[in-house]
């Protein structure tokens, strides 16, 4: 009898001032609408690891990593199956020149109060939420 075994995978919420990084997907599932940078992570591979390189191949942008959103399990979040994946919170290195490839149509960026709620892919609006009181909690300043 084969074992059925959830898929792990990658999102990146990269936060540049007042706005974030989305990718349009070019593929079904979700084909057209806007996503979190990330993927499969490979056999190998760390989830940090996946996350770095899942986002130069969508964007073309190289980033930091800043902290752990969260893991999301939920067996329905993703129509092809069980998917399980680790949210990042994340900011760019170096030089901000978006340039889509991989499994994206286009890259933007989006201010935050332009944010297409209602056109996200998967359950990236509540990672996405997620990231934002994260990131509200990391700017604040420590009261002695």
């Amino acid at each position: 009898m084969e074992r059925r075994k959830p898929t792990l995978t990658v999102d990146v919420v990269i936060l540049l001032g007042e706005g974030v990084v989305l990718i349009e997907r070019k593929r079904p599932p979700f084909k057209g609408y806007w996503a979190l940078p990330g993927g499969h992570v490979e056999y190998g591979e760390t989830v940090e690891e996946a996350a770095l390189r899942e986002v130069l191949e969508e964007t073309g942008l190289q980033v930091e990593l800043l902290d752990l959103v969260g893991v999301y399990s939920e067996p329905d979040r993703d129509p092809r199956g069980h998917y399980v994946t680790i949210a990042f919170l994340a900011k760019p290195r170096g030089e901000i020149s978006l340039k889509a490839s991989g499994d994206s149509a286009k890259a933007r960026i989006f201010k935050l109060s332009e944010i297409p709620w209602s056109r996200l892919a998967f359950d990236h609006s509540k990672i996405l939420k997620d990231a934002l009181k994260k990131s509200m909690k990391r700017s604040k300043p420590v009261h002695q």
